[in-house]
């Protein structure tokens, strides 16, 4: 081996690398804050569940009835098999537009993180057309409800 050979592994074996990656300190603190999440995240499932269930039964019921008094009942028996507590079918805002019966509904979950803290939803819906829905087409191709050029 000629002198520059052995002064290169020299120089190499004389500056050891550096290590990479996560200690186990930071390990422990990015575990912790994966399991504080989770749980949170596992609390919030059911009332998510809930929502859409309302929410779900609220859309069923616009066509079932045409009275205030018909469309509570029928909430009512939705409510009864998708065991809804947060809502009662007296909560459900019932109103008549052009376009027919409007059914809205707010209401807030709340939560339980720890002893003494909480965490609240506001949750809210109506059967009104949403943002973001193709518009409704007539059978000659113009979109209901404008004015068609």
């Amino acid at each position: 081996m000629s002198d520059e050979s052995v002064a290169s592994l020299n120089a190499g074996a004389a500056a050891p690398r550096r290590q990479q990656g996560l200690s186990l300190v930071s390990l422990i603190f990015l575990g912790l804050i994966a399991i504080v999440l989770l749980t949170i995240g596992f609390k919030l499932v059911p009332s998510l569940i809930e929502y859409l269930a309302i929410d779900r039964a609220v859309q069923k019921i616009k066509s079932e009835g045409s009275t205030v008094r018909e469309i509570r009942s029928a909430f009512d028996r939705y409510a009864t098999i998708d065991d809804i507590k947060s809502i009662q079918s007296k909560d459900l805002d019932i109103t008549k537009d052009a376009d027919g019966v409007v059914i809205s509904y707010a209401y807030s979950y709340s939560v339980s993180l720890a002893d003494n803290v909480r965490l609240v939803i506001d949750y809210s819906g109506s059967t009104r057309d949403r943002r973001g829905k193709a518009p409704v087409t007539s059978a000659d191709g113009r979109e209901n409800g404008s004015g068609g050029a």
